[in-house]
């Protein structure tokens, strides 16, 4: 698809989006939304004719790339034979989808409750925990992100909960394994383990186990860091949610559908939680689709029992039929595969190539399209480039390198100290390599605010 250049038209777009639309964890005032004219691939453009190479997928969610003709096809057909239905019938889109998810998701996690995204996937999930355990408490981990419904942002352990968070939410946070920044003076990997275990244990013991429902974790934290937990951590956590009778939620709604080269992010860690929430990928975003993946442990809960929930469009047909489409097309060109072998063979060599000349860059840290570099001002001492949750002039440094990407046609994903490579996981190995070099330029803006 060639860009066509009509500066007119994207000035109409621009003027009536500023005079009518209200956007999402922004003043309102301060921002400059780029009007979009197309998007094909792992690319998108602007109506002046800029092409940028998208290593943000969206918000982490075109994991096939935008326009996939097989998935655009799938839509329009549903639209044909069958637009919208009420959640209570069975409809073959729906029936499909539910059926190729949980051929999918580990152990027993075979019946499907769908929502319409990731948070009310979230919100869903703990309200089964809480009635299937009778408890009230939630605990979840700092430096997360569960969504931005009432309770999923209270869920969440990054400033985005402060605004909403009121204390009265029945949420207690901890601290997960992150050994770049330990808060247990860890110098391995498994001491990090070990410590995050014993400290989620103590909590646990103090908070008293028999009023914990759920400790709800992403299996890779995604917007908060990417920061690929040690192995054995979430089988620690699997056995101390068995030993205290707590359900263990997954929430997989951005490490999910291929993002880290397994179908889910607990395959790579060999562990089946009671609840796994997912989003994003399960269509590549192309309808708005979430939904929770339920054991059968907790099924039956809610076997005689109704269940206290439920959403209007649950299992739109529409978003079905894109999320069976988007499933077909990933297992039939090998998607998952792909974003594990160009993961490995192109993007991290080639983030670890940039980080060794690089002293803005502290760590490189993550999985197939699922990576971060820690921006930092002097890497002895690990300070940040920018301090946390920095704004106006304090984050100048982060928002000079996210200009300096653009310029050379790239679109990053940037937040906080950080800068994410989470591309399609369609990528190519050409493309992969014109990000990086992209990258390249744009971290030499950045180690100009290095000591």
């Amino acid at each position: 698809m060639t860009p066509q250049i009509d500066p007119r038209a994207g000035a109409a777009v621009k003027a009536a989006d500023r005079a009518h639309v209200f956007h999402s964890w922004s003043a309102q005032d301060l921002i400059d939304p780029l009007a979009v004219a197309g998007a094909e691939g792992s690319y998108f453009w602007d109506y002046d004719g800029n092409r940028y190479l998208d290593f943000t997928s969206g918000l982490v969610f075109t994991n096939i790339g935008y326009q996939h003709p097989k998935v655009v096809a799938a839509i329009q057909e549903q639209a044909a034979t069958l637009t919208t239905f009420a959640p209570a019938f069975a409809v073959e889109a729906r029936s499909e989808a539910a059926r190729l998810i949980a051929e999918r998701t580990p152990g027993d996690l075979d019946k499907i409750f769908f929502t319409n995204g990731g948070a009310d996937a979230v919100e869903h999930a703990v309200r089964m925990a809480r009635i299937h355990t009778g408890r009230p408490k939630v605990l979840s981990a700092y430096r997360s992100y569960h969504g931005g419904t009432q309770q999923a942002v209270n869920i969440t352990g990054d400033p985005r909960r402060w605004a909403s968070d009121g204390a009265a939410a029945g949420v207690v946070h901890f601290w997960a394994p992150f050994l770049y920044r330990s808060r247990f003076y860890a110098e391995t990997e498994q001491q990090e383990c070990e410590r995050a275990l014993e400290h989620l244990e103590t909590t646990i013991a103090f908070e008293g186990p028999g009023t914990i429902a759920a400790v709800v974790l992403e299996t890779i934290p995604g917007t908060a860091g990417i920061m690929v937990p040690p192995r054995g951590y979430l089988a620690g956590v699997r056995d101390l949610c068995d030993k205290y009778g707590i359900v263990f939620v997954l929430d997989e709604v951005m490490a999910g559908f291929g993002r880290t080269g397994e179908w889910f992010a607990a395959d790579l860690f060999e562990v089946t939680p009671d609840l796994m929430t997912f989003a994003k990928g399960v269509n590549s975003g192309y309808v708005p689709l979430g939904g929770v993946a339920v054991s059968g442990r907790i099924a039956e809960t809610f076997g005689k029992r109704p269940y206290p929930g439920g959403l209007t469009y649950s299992g739109h047909p529409l978003a079905c039929a894109a999320a069976v489409a988007t499933i077909d097309v990933m297992a039939q060109e090998g998607v998952v595969a792909n974003a594990a072998v160009v993961g490995a063979q192109v993007i991290e060599p080639g983030l670890r190539e940039l980080a060794e000349r690089h002293p803005s860059v502290g760590e490189v840290r993550g999985v197939g399209m699922f990576w971060a570099l820690e921006l930092v001002k002097n890497r002895e001492s690990r300070e940040p480039l920018v301090p946390y949750n920095a704004a106006g002039e304090a984050n100048a440094p982060m928002a000079a390198f996210a200009a300096a990407a653009k310029a050379h046609g790239l679109w990053p994903f940037v937040n906080m100290n950080r800068t994410h490579v989470v591309p399609p996981c369609t990528i190519t190995e050409t493309e992969a390599k014109e990000g990086l070099a992209a990258l390249d330029a744009a971290l030499s803006v950045a180690d100009e605010h290095t000591e």
